[in-house]
């Protein structure tokens, strides 16, 4: 299995207004594409020096070519509508974690 994780650093001024979209709009619209089978967003809990509200969303997907297909069919216009809606007031970084063993 394969997580893949994108770390937001959003600011206060439109952190509602991300948390909202993130739920209603943008999250399910990415399990719609059907490379998912599962999403879940979680606050970090460490404060950054910069300021705003950090998550993790970690989308589950069977394999790293179905990541790659994400990718390539459909990651383009999902960071364009972000960048769009909230462009300096969002800062996001991509991880790909491949699980191991659950306990």
């Amino acid at each position: 299995m394969i997580i893949y994780n994108v770390t937001t650093n959003i600011h206060e001024s439109v952190h509602e207004q991300w948390l909202n979209w993130m739920q209603q709009k943008h999250i399910p619209e990415i399990l719609a594409t059907g490379k998912f089978s599962s999403a879940r967003i979680v606050k970090v809990l460490i404060e950054e020096e910069m300021g705003g509200t950090t998550y993790s969303v970690q989308y589950t997907t069977d394999s790293k070519e179905t990541l790659e297909k994400y990718y390539q069919e459909d990651a383009p216009s999902f960071r364009e509508e972000g960048q769009r809606l909230f462009g300096d007031k969002m800062l996001a970084f991509r991880t790909e974690l491949e699980l191991i063993s659950e306990h």
